[in-house]
């Protein structure tokens, strides 16, 4: 159990009660990111409980593979800045959270739209995402092959330009403000309790890009 860590935990019960959503209508009705209802009903939970149902086992599988790999990573990161224990609750507390703030725009956006509803981990893995780019900003992605820098600025600007646009129902406004709320989550939390992270983040992006792995 010494290896079972909150990332895998989240996993864990995601997984579940997705699968559980999959085949029960009525459940995962009550759990969808409906602002229409909330409005009327005020059932805010469903702030939160729309990022523990997905879509279908492939939109739950790319959420879960994001949230292990860039979760895992800024656990740990976290637990060696603070302590342990500070680490993982201030860990658990941002990724809950980015499932609520990412969802606020749309909240606003579509609170009189009775045909509008969402569900998903997905701001909440982007805030991930960009939460592990403030420490390793020119890592090289795989997938697409760029520095981690590079991939965050075409993020945003893809993000941006998709949810202005729209019709292709995909969350890209929860996308867009969960990747922000990642960056500010991170540096105003180091700002407050470890201001020294600062000058390691500059030092960490004036490095500069690195030589693509296996090149240089």
């Amino acid at each position: 159990m010494e290896n079972f860590t909150i990332t895998l935990a989240l996993i864990v019960v995601t997984g579940l009660i997705s699968w559980q959503s999959f085949n029960n209508f009525a459940m995962r009705e009550k759990l969808l990111f409906e602002p229409y209802k909330m409005k009327r009903e005020r059932d805010f939970f469903r702030f939160i409980t729309h990022g523990f149902i997905h879509a279908d086992m492939g939109h739950l599988l790319i959420n879960m593979l994001v949230l292990y790999q860039f979760g895992e990573a800024i656990e740990k990161v976290f637990g060696a800045v603070f302590s342990p224990g500070v680490g993982r609750l201030m860990y658990l507390f941002m990724y809950l959270s980015a499932i609520v703030i990412s969802s606020i725009p749309d909240y606003l956006k579509h609170q009189d739209n009775y045909a509008y509803g969402a569900l998903g981990a997905s701001g909440a893995t982007s805030a991930m995402v960009f939460s592990y780019m403030l420490f390793s900003p020119w890592d090289w992605f795989m997938f697409p092959p760029m520095p981690a820098l590079v991939f965050g600025v075409l993020y945003l600007i893809y993000s941006n330009y998709m949810s202005r646009r729209g019709g292709d129902n995909i969350g890209h406004n929860a996308h867009f403000w969960g990747a922000v709320y990642g960056l500010v989550f991170t540096l105003g939390s180091m700002a407050i309790l470890r201001p020294e992270m600062i000058s390691f983040f500059w030092a960490r992006l004036m490095q500069g890009p690195q030589p693509f792995p296996g090149f240089g």
